[in-house]
């Protein structure tokens, strides 16, 4: 890793779909410094480019001085952007003897046998992604039900558009999608799906991808407790353990609408320099991404890092911008405090808590297991029992689902004491106030 740290590091560069933390990263970049980064779309234009080996295409880790495993690299973000004109998205269906285990990972040509095949675009359609070797139709994935939007120039609104339409785009595809000039992947817009026409839909784009590095070569889309239980036992080569799984994974794949500008994201540490990724920028989503796949976008999007020394949380944390907090989380006002102070008085409770909200990630394979993930997480951060914090995300908080099957996040009121030893209380005091 070179010596000399710089204050801004433009990316345009992107993995193979594997983080792997044995390749070499970019910067690094300073402790306290910024991260731009043009990033490609995740999901369907990777999931139908079968040389990209892990569902996504995000970009190539960045390096941040002074990172340690242990630490943590607190993410403030700064701007989210969308580029492109167009996308297409909708409900996948894996298309069997296309794939070895995994459409999403180990793609096989139904024709030549070849894995991870390069292909060629052929036309417009579903079938039109189709092996340079041997011309067969390679796609690992159909839409059940999909459709084709496109974004309005002051980036408030898109609209899904008819059969003509979906054409015209899937004929300049890389255009409309404004694909980055480093990007391998096919865009998803040849596929012309066009089952819903004139709905209408707000942007308030967000990242599904931002995160750090983990700790041995995984697939960038299963880099989650959900999706990365696809590797245990998996038939390819990068099979996991389930304790190989819960040591590695850094959650860095959340699809959580709230990881948009504004936001703070504390991302734990577990390769040396933390490796800060980025991508699967989205155009809108509603809580759960519950057709598995949403507007997907390509985008720039401005980061500041700075480490934050010895936290060891095992997953993300988030401070989302006040107004997406649930009703219960949000900071009392003066008036609140006023009458919880009269309650205390008449009741003999010598002193209140003042606290301020903060949320944890969970992932597992279903959202039961990502609740107690999440739940866990923070009971071994604070020091507390589970039970407490069941306690404080219900009268304090909520639980929030990311991703179906299995990413939420547990948020509650912290009091300030838990926050201080922990060393968040800063954070969370300039968040909210």
């Amino acid at each position: 890793m070179p010596e000399n740290a710089v204050d801004t590091l433009l990316v345009n560069r992107y993995v193979d779909g594997v983080l792997d933390p044995d390749k070499e990263m970019l910067g690094p970049v300073k402790d306290g410094g910024h991260i731009i980064a043009h990033t490609a779309p995740g999901c369907w234009g990777p999931m139908i480019t079968p040389c990209i080996r892990g569902g996504h295409e995000v970009t190539q880790p960045v390096y941040v001085e002074g990172a340690e495993p242990g630490d943590a690299i607190v993410i403030r973000i700064k701007s989210v952007e969308v580029t492109s004109l167009a996308t297409a998205s909708g409900n996948d269906k894996p298309i069997e003897g296309r794939f070895l285990g995994d459409p999403f990972v180990a793609v096989k040509c139904p024709g030549c046998g070849t894995l991870y095949p390069e292909t060629v675009i052929k036309g417009v359609g579903s079938g039109a992604i189709r092996c340079a070797n041997c011309g067969e139709d390679v796609s690992p994935f159909e839409f059940t039900h999909g459709y084709t939007m496109t974004f309005s120039d002051k980036g408030d609104v898109g609209i899904t558009v008819s059969k003509q339409a979906a054409e015209t785009i899937a004929r300049d595809g890389k255009e409309y999608m404004k694909t980055p000039e480093h990007s391998v992947q096919n865009p998803v817009v040849t596929f012309a799906p066009h089952d819903l026409v004139g709905t209408i839909a707000r942007m308030r784009p967000f990242l599904g991808q931002l995160g750090t590095t983990p700790s041995r070569p995984t697939p960038d889309s299963h880099n989650a407790g959900d999706f990365g239980s696809f590797l245990v036992g998996a038939p390819h080569e990068y099979t996991s353990t389930q304790e190989e799984l819960e040591t590695h994974r850094t959650d860095g794949h959340m699809d959580i609408s709230r990881v948009r500008a504004g936001a703070v994201l504390v991302c734990p540490v577990k390769v040396k320099g933390g490796g800060v990724y980025l991508g699967d920028m989205h155009a809108m989503q509603g809580d759960g991404e519950i057709a598995g796949h949403t507007s997907d976008v390509s985008g720039i999007s401005h980061l500041q890092v700075h480490v934050l020394k010895g936290l060891g949380n095992a997953g993300p944390i988030l401070f989302p911008n006040i107004e997406d907090l649930p009703y219960t989380a949000k900071p009392f006002t003066e008036a609140e405090k006023a009458s919880a102070q009269k309650l205390a008085e008449r009741f003999g409770v010598e002193k209140l808590e003042v606290s301020l909200p903060i949320s944890f990630v969970g992932s597992g394979p279903t959202l039961n297991d990502a609740t107690e993930n999440g739940m866990q997480r923070a009971a071994d951060l604070f020091g507390v029992t589970v039970p407490e914090i069941m306690n404080r995300a219900t009268v304090t908080g909520s639980i929030e689902i990311g991703r179906h099957p299995g990413v939420v996040t547990v948020t509650f009121l912290a009091p300030e004491s838990y926050l201080k030893k922990a060393g968040l209380f800063d954070l969370a005091k300039a968040q909210y106030g």
